[in-house]
């Protein structure tokens, strides 16, 4: 079960969320309900592996709720629950996965949730030691399952990115876009490493710390200053492209194999 900590200084607001969550966030529960910037640091200082899942109103009894985070470690997912919208830059700034304003509705509630499950899997694949021990004991592992689309929420609209519809993403001021084949440029709610993680490494190469293509998307391939690659891509892009040289002899490899 996903642990989950409500925190919302409100008793009917309190008691609304949690009837959502168990309606709407499959394999939730509920383990803490708190009012306040100084219970909540009690509580995560007691329980600090706790929560996977906090919603946190931002108005509470004794404060805001970004004081939280310069008290205490959170390690755990954050949605933001609010009536008011001028939060939203402090809460980006803290990682949050979603910025839910009240009222929330089922279909808003049912996205975050979705983001979250997303990122704890991310978060509790095995590390390779752990690897290597079930390899040694169970022989090779399954193959790994990669994402098939991604989800991303526009206003009151809810889009769906197939990957195979991809051409490439980019990171961008600390941002991470996907472009898709008719050239549509849409923000993901991923880091460019979690990007990845989740593509197929035989249809995807990361070429460099700004850039990963879909081998779909190669128009053509020169020679730039040297040693490097510079690819042109289609849908084109603005910048350009070029394969980091310590990168240069796997993507070759990779072109070569796939």
């Amino acid at each position: 079960m996903i642990k989950v900590v409500i925190v919302e200084d409100e008793i009917p607001a309190q008691i609304n969320l949690k009837k959502l969550i168990e309606k709407c966030c499959d394999q939730s529960r509920v383990v803490a309900t708190l009012s306040s910037v100084r219970s909540t640091v009690k509580w995560l200082e007691e329980n600090p592996q706790g929560a996977d899942v906090i919603f946190l109103d931002v108005e509470l009894s004794d404060g805001i709720c970004f004081d939280i985070f310069d008290k205490v470690a959170i390690d755990a997912q954050v949605i933001i629950t609010t009536a008011y919208d001028n939060y939203a830059i402090k809460a980006f700034r803290v990682n949050t996965v979603d910025y839910l304003l009240k009222p929330i509705t089922e279909s808003d509630l049912r996205c975050a949730w979705e983001r979250c499950k997303e990122r704890i899997e991310l978060q509790s694949q095995p590390n390779l030691e752990t690897l290597l021990d079930i390899v040694s004991k169970a022989g090779a592992p399954k193959d790994k399952e990669y994402k098939k689309r991604f989800i991303v929420k526009m206003g009151e609209k809810i889009i769906i990115i197939p990957v195979e519809d991809i051409a490439y993403c980019y990171s961008e001021d600390k941002s991470t876009y996907a472009i898709s084949r008719n050239g549509t440029r849409r923000l993901l709610d991923y880091s460019l490493d979690m990007v990845q993680e989740m593509l197929d490494p035989k249809i995807f190469f990361r070429i460099s710390r700004s850039y990963i293509v879909s081998i779909n998307s190669i128009e053509n391939i020169s020679k730039y200053l040297g040693t490097r690659l510079k690819l042109q891509l289609t849908p084109h892009s603005d910048d350009e492209v070029v394969v980091s040289r310590s990168r240069t002899s796997d993507f070759l490899e990779w072109l070569d194999n796939n």
